[in-house]
């Protein structure tokens, strides 16, 4: 017996003593039992397959540089912007606001106070940057309130020698003050964008209908200009120098947008703008549609559309000019549509004591008008538009007629010639 237990005892040393294989840990069988690719398991509950994490994995958002700082996704911040060079060291600085998308989207630049006295827009970009949630939003907004803050702590169009900012886009950085001014905020702001649109109002004492100002000769500027609403559109190539003449041939496509009058802020013209960014920025598949509140009224239905109605185009538009000197008194609204011979105003002179009147030579709407003031011979008094299709619109874009040129404000302070201006002097 003595010797059974001692062979027991052996033969489990021997077992004890073997060498351990070392062991394989998996969450699951590679191979399932019963072979063949035919009866592949799933993951347990809780696992998930690689290749199904790299198909629902979303596009990776990464910070946004700009201005020597990066915007991490699904941030707000607001930077400061200064003309290289020493231009502006006894200036405040423009502040621009960066609400950099958690989820992934074109960059959308909004730009405002090229002409310093022009602040509508100013609060317009100032209400839209600071409102917009980065978390929900599909891209990256970019808002610059002031770009000219000489001319907007003066309460002037200009800059302080007199040039006018946007005549000198894209700029170099070897010209005049204007056109360094612009070189540094292209190469700094603008290069960053993907879509501009460039807040502006009425010149010299002329107010404007909302309305966005585009060349719909170009493709991508004609497709952009469809996601503003019911917003007016207008065919304009605008003039050299200016920003959107200068970024859309940069390849970034660029609009005006114009709303009311200088040197002053109307509420309406400035909460219309917002609404036709809200639906660009829904448009573009930036942010989602609002809902209507249950038991709240009703939100406009621009908003709620997938696709909003083709906004009206109005190409054919002139301007309808004074042909004597006095007091202008005007007849009709903003926005109010006209017939063919109808009074728009009266020009009163006070030393003679006569009245002569202003027809409109064909019917259309006002979309642009000088405010009562007084006014000498050939000033630009009213702005009528002729609404049109879209087809027809880019169809008379493409082959424009021998009439007088159409598109911005007319300039009725032309600045002086400057030799030395060489290409930047328009």
């Amino acid at each position: 017996m003595r010797h059974l237990f001692c062979g027991l005892s052996l033969a489990f040393t021997l077992v004890g003593a073997a060498p351990q294989a070392p062991a394989v840990a998996q969450d699951y069988p590679i191979d399932p039992p019963g072979g063949g690719e035919a009866e592949r398991r799933l993951p347990p509950i809780g696992i998930v397959a690689p290749d199904l994490l790299a198909e629902q994995a979303p596009p990776l958002v990464t910070p946004l540089a700009i201005l020597d700082r990066l915007v991490v996704p699904g941030t707000r911040m607001q930077l400061e912007w200064r003309p290289a060079g020493g231009i502006s060291n006894a200036e405040i600085p423009s502040p621009v606001i960066v609400a950099r998308g958690a989820l992934p989207g074109p960059v959308l630049c909004l730009t405002a106070g090229v002409h310093g006295d022009e602040i509508n827009g100013v609060e317009t970009v100032r209400r839209l940057a600071h409102s917009v949630d980065p978390t929900r939003l599909s891209g990256t907004v970019i808002g610059v309130p002031i770009v000219n803050v000489f001319g907007y702590s003066r309460g002037s169009r200009y800059l302080p020698d007199r040039r006018d900012l946007n005549r000198y886009f894209p700029g170099s950085p070897r010209g005049s003050i204007a056109s360094r001014i612009a070189w540094s905020f292209f190469q700094d702001i603008v290069r960053h964008c993907d879509m501009l649109v460039d807040f502006h109002t009425g010149s010299f004492e002329r107010s404007n209908l909302p309305q966005v100002r585009a060349d719909l000769t170009r493709p991508e500027v004609l497709e952009f200009s469809r996601g503003f609403g019911d917003t007016v559109v207008l065919h304009s190539p605008g003039n050299r120098g200016m920003l959107r003449v200068a970024a859309t041939a940069a390849g970034i496509p660029a609009v005006t947008f114009e709303a009311g009058a200088p040197q002053r802020l109307e509420p309406a013209e400035i909460a219309e703008s917002v609404a036709a960014i809200e639906r660009l920025m829904v448009k573009l598949g930036m942010v989602e549609a609002p809902e209507a509140p249950e038991g709240v009224g009703v939100v406009e239905p621009a908003l709620l559309a997938d696709e909003p109605e083709p906004a009206p185009i109005f190409l054919d538009s002139r301007w309808v000019r004074v042909n004597s000197a006095g007091m202008l008194i005007s007849e009709v609204a903003l926005g109010q549509r006209v017939l063919a011979g109808q009074r728009l105003g009266r020009v009163i002179d006070p030393v003679a004591n006569t009245e002569r009147y202003l027809l409109a030579p064909v019917a259309g709407r006002v979309i642009g008008m000088a405010l009562n003031q007084v006014v000498l011979p050939g000033y630009a008094a009213f702005h009528l538009g002729t609404e049109t299709s879209e087809q027809q619109a880019v169809q008379e874009a493409v082959t424009p007629s021998n009439g007088d040129p159409i598109g911005e404000d007319p300039e009725d302070r032309p600045e002086p010639a400057d030799p030395q201006d060489g290409e930047d002097y328009e």
